[in-house]
C-alpha cells in the first residue's frame, strides 16, 4: 500500500510544466534517487503533463491523474510493470512535489498481472547461443549463466568481489540489497583474469589522467572521499569511454552499458536460430534450471540465487560449500552433457512454484 501521508511544500504555487519538472529533479535528487530512476520518474510527469496539456496556473488535479492511468491501461494497453511504474512516478509527483495527499491513490485497482511462464533454454540452446555472442559481452553472457547473477549485479561487480583463487564472487548489489555468495565457474578464472588486466589497465588510465574515482553505493564517497580512486573498489567490467554525470558534472569512468549485451543476446539468439523470448534474465533461469536438474537441493539454488533468507551465520556456511566446489556451475558441465529437453518445463514451473514460497512476486521473471 502506498504512503500518501507527505506534505512536501503544500504552498508553493502552481508551476509551469518545466518549472514543475525541475522541483521535480531537485526533489528526487535531494532524497538520494538514482538516474536511473531520476530518468523514469521525468519521463512519466512529462508525459502525464504533456497528455493532460497543463498551463501555467493550471495543474492536474486528482481527478486527471485517475483519468491518465485509465488512459495507459484502456488505450495503451501497457504491462502491468510499466502501469506500477507510472503510478509511483505519478504518486511521487503529487505527494513529494505538488504536496498533494491523494487518497483515492489507494482505491487505485491496477491490472492484475498474468502468469509467465519462465524463458528456460536448453544446454544445447545455451552452448549455441554464448559461442554466438561476440564481444565484449562474450564474458558476461557466461558469467551470467555460469553464477546465476542478475545483469546489474554482475555490471557493478568490484575488483575486490572477485575471489579467483577461491573460486567464489561475493555479490553486493542484489535486487534486495542482500550479500551473497556466487560460484566462479572454473573455465572462467582465466578469462576472468584476462578481464582484470583490461580493467587494470583502463584504472592506471584514469589515474594518471587525474579523473576521479568509480561511483560509489550508499554515500561511501563522503566518508571515504578516495575509495573510489583505489584499485580495488575499480569496475570489474568497466566501459571503454568515460562520461560526464548528469547530477555532478564530474568526468569518471561506469561501467558496461545494460543495453550493449541485451542487444548482442537478441542478435546471438536469432543467429543460433533460437525462437525463444532471450534476455540476460534468461541466462539467470537456466542456471537454476540446470542446477535442479543435475540434482542441486533446493536451499543451495535459492541461496546463489538471493531468493532465501540468508542469515550471518550461514553465509560462512555458504562460502565454504561454493569454495569447496560442492556445487558445480552448469557452465562448466556445458561441454560434456546435454540435458533432456523434457525436463525443462517442469524445471520452469518447479522454480516458479518456490519463487512464491520465498517471497518472490512472480517466478523467477521479476527477480
Amino acid at each position: 500500500m502506498y504512503s500518501i501521508k507527505s506534505s512536501h511544500h503544500p504552498d508553493r504555487p502552481p508551476s509551469h510544466p518545466a518549472q514543475l519538472l525541475d522541483r521535480l529533479r531537485a526533489r528526487l535528487r535531494e532524497l538520494g534517487y538514482s538516474m536511473k530512476a531520476e530518468r523514469i520518474h521525468v519521463h512519466w510527469a512529462e508525459y502525464f503533463l504533456r497528455w493532460h496539456g497543463t498551463r501555467h496556473r493550471h495543474e492536474p488535479g486528482a481527478r486527471e491523474a485517475e483519468a491518465f492511468l485509465t488512459h495507459l491501461t484502456a488505450e495503451r494497453r501497457v504491462s502491468v510493470s510499466t502501469h506500477h511504474q507510472a503510478l509511483s512516478a505519478i504518486l511521487f509527483l503529487y505527494r513529494e512535489v505538488l504536496g498533494v495527499d491523494l487518497p483515492w491513490m489507494q482505491e487505485l485497482g491496477p491490472p492484475r498481472a498474468r502468469g509467465r511462464v519462465a524463458s528456460v533454454l536448453t544446454t544445447g540452446e545455451v552452448r549455441a547461443l554464448l559461442a554466438a555472442v561476440p564481444q565484449p559481452s562474450s564474458l558476461l553472457a557466461r558469467l551470467l549463466y555460469g553464477t546465476g547473477m542478475r545483469l546489474r549485479e554482475a555490471l557493478r561487480l568490484r575488483v575486490k568481489d572477485v575471489d579467483l583463487a577461491r573460486g567464489i564472487i561475493l555479490v553486493r548489489d542484489g535486487g534486495r540489497t542482500r550479500e551473497r555468495v556466487a560460484m566462479l565457474p572454473q573455465s572462467l578464472v582465466i578469462p576472468m583474469r584476462r578481464q582484470l588486466t583490461h580493467s587494470r589497465a583502463l584504472w592506471e588510465q584514469d589515474r594518471g589522467a587525474g579523473r576521479a574515482g568509480v561511483w560509489m553505493p550508499d554515500a561511501l564517497d563522503r566518508r571515504h572521499p578516495h575509495a573510489g580512486a583505489t584499485w580495488a573498489w575499480h569496475w570489474v567490467f568497466p566501459a571503454d569511454q568515460v562520461s560526464v554525470e548528469t547530477k555532478t558534472g564530474v568526468e569518471r569512468r561506469t561501467h558496461l552499458c545494460e543495453r550493449l549485451l541485451q542487444r548482442h543476446l537478441r542478435e546471438a539468439a536469432a543467429e543460433a536460430g533460437i525462437d525463444k523470448r532471450v534476455s540476460a534474465h534468461s541466462l539467470r533461469h537456466s542456471f537454476a534450471t540446470h542446477l535442479l536438474q543435475a540434482g542441486t537441493d533446493l536451499r543451495t539454488v535459492q541461496a546463489l540465487l538471493g531468493h532465501s533468507e540468508v542469515s550471518a551465520r550461514t553465509i560462512y556456511t555458504d562460502v565454504l560449500r561454493v569454495a569447496a566446489g560442492v556445487t558445480r556451475s552448469p557452465l562448466d558441465t556445458l561441454a560434456v552433457r546435454e540435458t533432456a529437453p523434457r525436463y525443462e518445463a517442469a524445471a520452469a514451473e518447479l522454480i516458479a512454484a518456490t519463487a512464491g514460497a520465498v517471497g518472490e512476486p512472480a517466478a523467477l521473471a521479476a527477480a
